[in-house]
């Protein structure tokens, strides 16, 4: 008769860890979701600040499709002296 006593309790323990368990993988899946989002949503804001530079110095940039767009930064980046510019530029994660 002991057992049944005893034997309930740890029932009981075990049922309230493993909620516990479920819980905290829950809360882990929400701040992994909360993550992306903040990190999708800084990405998205660069994309659009960067698009809205190449427009204001390439008028024609809005008119061209993303292909075009890529073959001229291409082209760009084979002029005389851009090696260099871009070896000078600040690497990602770096501060200006």
């Amino acid at each position: 008769m002991n057992e049944k006593i005893t034997a309930h309790p740890q029932k009981e323990e075990r049922e309230k860890v493993l909620k516990e368990i479920r819980q905290l993988e829950n809360r882990k899946k929400i701040l992994e979701n909360k993550q992306r989002n903040e990190e999708r949503r800084v990405r998205t804001r660069r994309l659009i600040e960067r698009g809205a530079v190449l427009e204001g110095i390439f008028p024609l940039a809005p008119d061209l499709s993303g292909a075009e767009v890529k073959a001229f930064l291409i082209a760009l980046s084979h002029l005389p002296g851009a090696a260099e510019l871009t070896a000078n530029l600040p690497k990602s994660g770096d501060t200006p």
